[in-house]
């Protein structure tokens, strides 16, 4: 008797087939970016404040851009929070799985 690993298709199989997997994997990357963001900010000791100065943007804007689930964030503003922490921004086009 063969033991199967897995039944049923892939959890990404069935975001596609309802129509969520790119709704999910826009917020996935939004969450790691904001994480990535205010992990440079706590390693540069950067209050909220300082980095919406270092950015020249407001602090809502910068709160819209550490809030996980907000996916509309432009490059510009990404760069901007990139540079503030002495890092660049890379995004790159890949093939699907």
């Amino acid at each position: 008797m063969t033991k199967k690993k897995h039944i049923g298709s892939s959890f990404e199989s069935f975001l596609a087939e309802e129509g969520l997997l790119e709704e999910c994997q826009s917020q996935a990357l939004k969450e790691v970016l904001a994480m990535q963001v205010e992990a440079a900010m706590k390693a540069e000791g950067l209050s909220k404040a300082a980095m919406a100065r270092r950015m020249h943007t407001s602090r809502p804007a910068l709160d819209r851009l550490l809030d996980a689930t907000n996916t509309s964030i432009t490059l510009h503003t990404l760069q901007r929070a990139a540079a503030a922490v002495g890092k660049r921004l890379q995004i790159e086009l890949v093939e699907p799985r």
